[in-house]
């Protein structure tokens, strides 16, 4: 029994910056994001643009039922989700960088962009409650580049500070 899980932690790294799931898992986390606009995937809403009509009328339904739901949940659970979010990060940030914990680091340079990205989705819920037409397009491709800049950047600090720890633990 023993030799099976000396084989299967030679096999699976179980460190965090030089595994390639991480790394995987990071590339999906924020390719998901951007493509799905407040829970609705963009396709969606530029076939909406080029075509109108009944594409327009179902972007605007998605739209409608997906603010809806993030209002409804903002509004009712908004409070301890922010409380529960907040003592996550706060406990993954001192595992990580205090205590030097690195799937804590990992885990917290993924999960602290994708709270902003949360937060962002719920101010632009509020903002496009009521909007349809122009406005709705734009809005939505505004909240999308900006889901895309911080994914940029997320990636960026991720990429130089695993490189760091891998270089500095000596690690290839």
């Amino acid at each position: 029994m023993q030799d099976w899980y000396q084989t299967a932690f030679e096999l699976i790294d179980m460190r965090s910056f030089s595994n390639l799931w991480y790394w995987i898992a990071l590339a999906v986390v924020w390719s998901t994001s951007s493509h799905w606009v407040l829970g609705v995937p963009f396709d969606v809403v530029t076939r909406a643009k080029r075509q109108g009509g009944p594409a327009e009328l179902d972007l605007q339904d998605l739209v409608r039922v997906n603010v809806n739901r993030l209002l409804y949940i903002s509004g009712t659970a908004g409070l301890w989700i922010l409380a529960f979010g907040c003592f996550m990060l706060t406990t993954l940030a001192l595992l990580g960088f205090v205590y030097r914990v690195e799937f804590a680091q990992a885990v917290f340079l993924l999960a602290m962009p994708m709270s902003l990205v949360f937060a962002l989705s719920i101010r632009t819920a509020h903002k496009i409650h009521d909007a349809d037409g122009a406005d709705l397009y734009r809005t939505l491709q505004v909240h999308r580049l900006t889901v895309q800049i911080i994914g940029m950047v997320s990636i960026f600090v991720t990429a130089f500070w695993g490189m760091w720890q891998n270089m500095s633990l000596g690690v290839l």
